[in-house]
């Protein structure tokens, strides 16, 4: 017995097989049961979404020997002809093949005919939007007043190409994209039912590179079951398809992150011995932007390897390079430039590596006012353009902050004196410790930084700590729910505590005062000094002039 591929093996039989499209299978169902059968219908929407599947089924419904109703019995002698695409009454027309006026006039002049065998004679055209103006207003004629034995089933990638005239005397469906989970979850039962072996990161690259089209996505499966040997694999997965994987856009990250174009350069020749499609791994990157602006946005810029600056422009900077991806010599090349402008543009020397937003908030700023104990802070004020700066006096922590869940200290300590940049200072920056013996260390790391974690980042935050707490040092990290403040969180606190504190002695301070009444100024901007929050020159006299 011949193969037949898993697209047309698993085509959907009846209404409730169909996957993502339950809004126009209720509409459909419900006119049905009730017996408000439209004489023509339009379905709509991207490529392998269902169109022609739900047509064929509603042909089904109307034909089914057990009578009209929205569960065709699927065992007559017309529900299996109309499976198999030989029932002599269901005449399907591919309009992009057929677009003359003499092939529809031929095909409508049968219309009047009653059907051979069925209750109705129902014409279904693909594509419809291919169709001629002239064809268009032969078509029209006929919807105008149909045969009562005569329905319309149209399909179409294009609607706006289809004439006002015919859109108004269809009932329109627009079918939607399925969503990535969706069509991994289908995929999933799929396997299972064939019997064959693959890893959930697999089935959510197909699903991502399917682009809402469940045919699509059986057509990419069916070719990874090929490649892989009967196992779906990720890595096998994102290489039959030119992807760059999780580990591949972690490492392009951590390159911007670091700032060395050396560093750019070698992660896109990587890319380059992989076969990526180049196009791909932009977008890649641009999700990865999208989540942590995301993520910045409802965080307030805390858990990002990135400033919220350098997120915003890195994104539109590689939109603008995946647009123009085609346009220049060569993708390689547009892509090394994409990445080689975000360099030059960063916020900073380092390719903007994530620094915490100063931006006091009320607990902290009611802390600082209660306590005469905070680290020392620079500010600057503008008075008429002319700025003043004054170091505040005190060298302790503040006693009023507000109440939290710190970390172990020790474990602060130890992360600031790592040896590790980007997305590896990140990773350990945004974990904390739930389990250490004497050769081995267990970390937890933020299910929002999750996305950050690989081997290879692994492997390298355990060589750092091995130079801390021993060769033998055995660690392991996982994604969960952290119990306590990571060093990214204190790092954060204690930035806003310093502005805060930073801000309220200029308001306070005499000589600012004096400036701001004298010149009709304004506190501008204030900055703190990280120098003076370490009690550097905490013995200075407030409003030194700068």
């Amino acid at each position: 017995m011949s193969y037949q591929v898993l697209a047309r093996k698993l085509r959907p039989r009846d209404f409730a097989s169909l996957v993502g499209q339950e809004h126009v299978v209720r509409a459909l169902c419900n006119g049905l049961d009730s017996g408000r059968v439209h004489h023509a219908y339009l379905f709509t929407g991207t490529r392998g979404v269902g169109k022609t599947t739900i047509a064929r089924i509603l042909a089904k419904s109307l034909n089914c020997e057990a009578g009209v109703s929205s569960k065709p019995c699927g065992d007559c002698s017309v529900c299996r002809e109309i499976q198999e695409n030989r029932f002599v009454d269901l005449l399907e027309v591919d309009a992009a093949s057929r677009t003359r006026v003499d092939d529809t006039r031929e095909l409508l002049d049968n219309a009047q005919y009653r059907p051979a065998r069925g209750r109705y004679k129902v014409y279904l055209i693909d594509e419809v939007h291919m169709l001629s103006a002239s064809s268009f207003n032969a078509l029209l004629k006929t919807l105008e007043e149909p045969p009562a034995h005569v329905k319309f089933l149209l399909a179409t990638t294009d609607p706006r190409k289809v004439p006002v005239t015919v859109l108004s005397r269809c009932l329109q469906f627009q079918l939607r994209n399925i969503s990535r989970e969706e069509i991994a979850r289908y995929l999933e039962g799929v396997l299972a039912d064939e019997g064959l072996s693959f890893d959930a990161e697999a089935l959510n690259i197909i699903a991502k590179a399917a682009q809402g089209s469940m045919r699509d996505a059986l057509s990419i499966a069916d070719q990874a079951i090929a490649h892989g040997q009967g196992a779906l694999r990720s890595a096998d997965v994102a290489a039959m398809l030119g992807l760059a994987g999780r580990d591949e856009t972690a490492a392009l990250i951590e390159a911007l992150v670091s700032g060395s174009a050396s560093r750019v350069l070698d992660v896109s020749e990587a890319l380059a011995d992989k076969s990526v499609d180049f196009a791909a791994a932009l977008a890649d990157l641009l999700e990865a932007l999208h989540g942590m602006a995301a993520n910045q946005a409802l965080r307030q810029g805390e858990d990002s390897p990135l400033a919220a600056e350098a997120v915003q422009l890195y994104y539109q900077i590689a939109l603008l390079g995946y647009r123009d991806l085609h346009v220049g010599p060569d993708p390689k090349t547009c892509f090394e430039m994409t990445l080689l402008r975000m360099l030059a543009f960063a916020p900073d020397a380092r390719a903007a590596a994530a620094v915490p937003r100063a931006e006091p908030d009320a607990e902290a700023d009611s802390a600082a006012k209660d306590s005469s104990s905070h680290p020392a802070a620079e500010g600057t004020s503008h008075a008429e353009g002319s700025p003043v700066r004054t170091p505040a006096k005190g060298t302790s922590h503040a006693k009023g902050s507000p109440s939290r869940s710190p970390a172990d200290g020790s474990w602060h300590q130890l992360v600031e004196g790592l040896d590790l940049d980007g997305i590896g200072r990140a990773i350990v920056e945004h974990s904390l410790p739930v389990e250490q013996g004497d050769e081995r260390l267990r970390l937890v790391l933020g299910r929002d930084q999750g996305a950050l974690l690989d081997k290879g980042q692994v492997a390298a935050i355990e060589k750092a700590l091995r130079g801390r707490l021993g060769e033998n040092l055995q660690l392991s990290i996982e994604v969960g729910e952290l119990d306590g403040e990571t060093p990214a969180q204190r790092k954060a606190r204690l930035g806003k505590e310093l502005q805060a504190e930073a801000e309220r002695r200029l308001r306070e301070d005499g000589l600012v005062q004096s400036l701001i009444s004298t010149f009709d100024g304004r506190l501008v901007d204030v900055k703190p000094v990280a120098s003076l929050a370490q009690g550097g020159v905490a013995s200075q006299a407030p409003g030194a002039a700068r």
